[in-house]
């Protein structure tokens, strides 16, 4: 289980800190690939493997939009001895990527965010719209 959130900054080759904590978590590797609100997200290679097989397991038409979207520019990626992962120059691209970073663990996955953007999605979700996701859903 992936939870918290942690702020690092990311040098100009694209090295970032990765939390110690979510390493241990997602194991020695582990993809990263763009997704949804225009963030990173990072899987463990078992929970990557579930997400495949589940794409696997859709219709053409409905797995290929999701196919190019993701697979493209998903890759690997191996902490090195600091705990640093490198991303790649078109994921930072993509997610607007710079400098300082926001890393979310999010249950199965974690999350890379441009940290003033993930500051600002942060303040459009207050405890009301917390309690109707949770009524709506019926948690």
């Amino acid at each position: 289980m992936l939870f918290g959130e942690f702020f690092h900054n990311m040098d100009q080759k694209g090295r970032m800190n990765f939390p110690s904590r979510m390493r241990d978590e997602l194991g020695d590797r582990f993809c990263v690939t763009l997704w949804s609100d225009n963030c990173l997200a990072v899987f463990s290679e078992k929970e990557w493997e579930r997400i495949c097989d589940r794409i696997r397991q859709l219709p053409l038409a409905q797995a290929s939009k999701i196919q190019h979207y993701i697979f493209p520019n998903a890759c690997i990626v191996e902490p090195d001895r600091q705990g640093r992962i490198l991303i790649p120059q078109n994921l930072r691209e993509s997610a607007g990527l710079d400098k300082d970073v926001a890393v979310i663990g999010v249950m199965d996955r974690a999350e890379i965010w441009d940290k003033a953007r993930w500051i600002e999605n942060k303040k459009n979700f207050n405890s009301k719209s917390f309690e109707e996701h949770l009524e709506e859903n019926e948690i």
